[in-house]
């Protein structure tokens, strides 16, 4: 066994990053850490995670062989305000309820087409 931080990073290929960046910072409040040719990176706030929008519109939205990816809340009252981010951000409620009472989940479709849960633990 190695150690790690956990997994820490994702890159998601997008058609337009700077569209990517902007739904995030709109539902998720990310900021950009590094910008490049065709990518932007960025974190959660008070996080050390990393997201990297590369823009490649061929691959855009394709799942392939992962089904989905998720932000945790930090508390289940804001399951509500979530899903109201995310359609006013330009992306698209999928499916909502509990996995069990007062774990509320939320799956969500990006401007680009990937599924991503937003759910209370």
């Amino acid at each position: 066994m190695i150690k790690t931080l956990g997994l820490t990073h994702i890159g998601l290929a997008v058609r337009d990053a700077e569209r990517s960046f902007r739904f995030y910072r709109r539902v998720f409040g990310v900021r950009v850490v590094w910008r490049g040719e065709g990518e932007i990176q960025v974190q959660t706030p008070g996080r050390r995670d990393v997201i990297a929008f590369v823009e490649v519109p061929s691959k855009a939205g394709r799942m392939a062989g992962v089904t989905h990816f998720g932000f945790r809340l930090t508390s289940p009252k804001d399951i509500d305000a979530a899903a109201k981010a995310v359609e006013r951000a330009g992306g698209r409620v999928l499916r909502r309820g509990e996995f069990v009472p007062g774990e509320p989940y939320l799956f969500i479709r990006d401007p680009d087409g990937y599924e991503v849960e937003i759910w209370y633990e």
